[in-house]
Parts: C-alpha cells; structure tokens; sequence
C-alpha cells in the first residue's frame, strides 16, 4: 500500500461531498474516474468514483 498525502483544497471538497471529515483522510491515488483514500488512524480504504 501507498503512503497517502494531504489532500488539496479540491480533493477535500470531494470527500467533504461523500460525507466525510476531510481531516480524517490522506490521498493514496487520485485518478481521472476514482480517488483512493485512506483512513488516517485506521488505515483502511475508501474509493470515491467520479463521474458517470
């Protein structure tokens, strides 16, 4: 597994949208139709698609 990153501001406005606490996720991959996050004390996963 990656290490995740800090998201950016637009990375944050995405996971804000899916109901999640932006300050609770790192950035693991960040692709044109999905955005892998990880939890940052649990460790585990998340996929956010994008588009239709």
């Amino acid at each position: 597994m990656k290490q995740g990153k800090r998201p950016t501001k637009r990375q944050k406005i995405e996971i804000k949208a899916n109901g999640l606490n932006s300050e609770n996720w790192l950035v693991e991959r960040d692709l044109p139709d999905q955005m892998v996050i990880v939890h940052r004390f649990s460790g585990k996963p998340r996929t956010i698609r994008r588009g239709a």
